[in-house]
């Protein structure tokens, strides 16, 4: 895309700044939402601000709900990125003939609606007797397996494995082969898998809602109760914001780190 890309570095930059802005725009209204105090038609900003939907959100128990979100994404992520690397080494080494079939069993959850699948599962859960918060993990993870599963197929895919061979000769064990080649060669890589295994994590509401049974509070639950009463526009809005913030925080943290791994 780089190479075919018209107008060179200048068309780059241009639809990287209208990608930002086709990004940033949506979100302009809900900011404003979020510090208005007063805002009614036909004004096109509020009249008056206010901090009132902030702290209406910390009493509403916008951290613990914080907390559980991160714990539940950083826990999916934790289980989903080591079976997706696993699932996708072992794919590469089966015969092609092989390799499809199992590529789509593994993809499949993507293919099912969501519902459905949650519906379907929450049943057996029930019926082994599997704890809410175990429920909610197990399923997520295999919903994010896809992600990461797509992840590092696409990685291996450009992988040499002489790398890791020319290390072994030079004295290397195999734990040393992992860490010091396989492991750098495949940072980029792991940390898109992670993210988007976060993501599912921190994001869901259909499986925390129907599989947790109202015991797991995460953002999304307290965004969707905000949301479903009137007049709630200043909390919902600093809960979006909420739910928005920190997943582009990490995003951005990330994209700094693979820089600066870059420069070194």
């Amino acid at each position: 895309m780089r190479t075919s890309m018209p107008g060179g570095a200048a068309g780059r930059t241009l639809m990287g700044l209208l990608l930002i802005l086709w990004f940033t725009l949506p979100m302009i209204p809900v900011a404003l939402w979020a510090v208005a105090g007063r805002w009614h038609a036909p004004a096109v900003l509020p009249q008056t601000y206010s901090w009132e939907g902030w702290s209406s959100a910390a009493s509403s128990g916008l951290f613990p709900a914080l907390l559980a979100s991160a714990l539940l994404g950083a826990g999916v992520a934790i289980l989903a990125t080591p079976l997706g690397f696993m699932a996708a080494v072992s794919i590469r080494r089966l015969p092609r003939r092989y390799a499809r079939p199992v590529e789509g069993i593994l993809l499949a959850p993507l293919a099912i609606p969501p519902f459905a699948l949650v519906m379907g599962m929450n049943v057996v859960l029930l019926r082994a007797h599997v704890p809410a918060a175990a429920g909610v993990l197990l399923l997520l993870v295999v919903t994010a397996l896809p992600y990461t599963v797509f992840m590092f197929r696409s990685a291996l895919a450009g992988y040499d494995d002489r790398f890791e061979e020319a290390a072994r000769s030079l004295g290397a064990s195999k734990a040393q082969s992992i860490r010091h080649v396989r492991l750098p060669l495949l940072t980029a890589a792991t940390s898109r898998a992670a993210f988007l295994a976060f993501l599912v994590g921190w994001g869901d509401y259909i499986v925390t809602l129907i599989v947790g049974g109202g015991q797991l509070r995460t953002l999304p639950m307290t965004l969707a109760s905000a949301a479903s009463a009137t007049g709630n526009e200043q909390l919902t809005a600093v809960l979006s914001l909420t739910v928005v913030l920190p997943p582009l925080a990490l995003l951005t943290a990330l994209l700094l780190t693979r820089r600066h791994g870059r420069i070194r």
